[in-house]
């Protein structure tokens, strides 16, 4: 049947479900089937189709340093599984689109418990495959709680000046970058992944035999973020940081389980390049309440290592 004066909706300038929640727990069911085929097959070029972003830097690159070692792959790999699966959906206009899907797995964190998987999905088009492009854990499995409508929905949180945070989801790349190279600035709350961090990486700079330098940069991925019911926002972003280790003249550096990352021919020297991804898991203050950004969670993979 064909009905007159029907209206067209424009995905581009609607603001519609990113999502249906059924669709979106078959995106989460689709990385955990394919999560697993990678992992046993140790095939890096398998990632590409059920992760994007910085998650599918980290993921690949422990993919593709896995193969290296064990070239047959890895049969035994005890399969990832979910339970009790979530999907949070904003309404969103345009591109990309995305959601965030968590579920109880059957990992363990460092004290024995069972962690909650929170995954970030995003696509780029109605064509496109759903593909995870960040991933976060929270202490006792809680994430801060997130603003929902009427309907349960979320609300995205624009990247820019609009975002009414303390800092825009769109700079805080570069902020917390900056921070780590500099140490300057009130924006970061202190805690293990800032003054923290700063600190271990002081202590490990000057050790005998050996010097290590960093250096933080911005990453391209775009940042996701979603508001809480504080006004504030649960902001994913990523930056990318160069370590350059130096030992004494006359030393060899060994890259032992990060072969399969190193750049060009193997090359005996005491100076190595190490590119690493990190992927963060903030809350955001509302500028209207002030106060620090806090990080909450932080994965990270070396992705490239360069004998110098």
């Amino acid at each position: 049947m064909i009905l007159s004066g029907c209206m067209t909706v424009h995905g581009e300038r609607e603001m519609l479900p990113a999502v249906s929640k059924a669709e979106g727990v078959k995106a989460l069911t689709h990385f955990t089937k394919s999560f697993n085929k990678a992992n046993r097959r140790l095939d890096p070029s398998l990632n590409p189709s059920f992760e994007g972003g910085a998650l599918l830097a980290i993921d690949q690159a422990g993919i593709k340093a896995s193969q290296a070692l064990r070239p047959q792959g890895n049969p035994g790999f005890p399969d990832l599984a979910f339970t009790d699966p979530h999907v949070t959906v904003p309404k969103q206009a345009g591109w990309p689109k995305y959601f965030i899907a968590d579920a109880a797995s059957n990992r363990k964190n460092a004290r024995g418990q069972h962690t909650r998987w929170f995954l970030v999905f995003s696509r780029n088009g109605i064509d496109q495959q759903w593909r995870a492009v960040y991933l976060a854990t929270f202490a006792d499995n809680k994430a801060p709680e997130l603003k929902t409508d009427g309907d349960g929905y979320a609300e995205a949180v624009p990247a820019g000046a609009t975002s009414g945070l303390t800092v825009a989801p769109g700079k805080l790349s570069s902020s917390y970058a900056t921070y780590l190279n500099t140490g300057k600035g009130s924006t970061f709350a202190p805690g293990p992944q800032t003054d923290g961090w700063r600190a271990r990486r002081a202590k490990d700079a000057n050790k005998p035999g050996q010097r290590i330098m960093w250096e933080d940069s911005p990453a391209s991925y775009p940042p996701v973020a979603l508001r809480t019911t504080d006004g504030g926002a649960l902001v994913f972003f990523s930056t990318v940081y160069h370590q350059q280790q130096t030992l004494f003249a006359g030393a060899t550096i060994s890259v032992g389980r990060l072969k399969g990352l190193v750049e060009g021919p193997p090359k005996k020297t005491n100076r190595m390049l190490f590119t690493t991804v990190s992927g963060q898991t903030v809350q955001v203050p509302a500028k209207s309440a002030g106060g620090k950004v806090e990080v909450l969670n932080r994965i990270e993979a070396k992705t490239a290592v360069k004998p110098m």
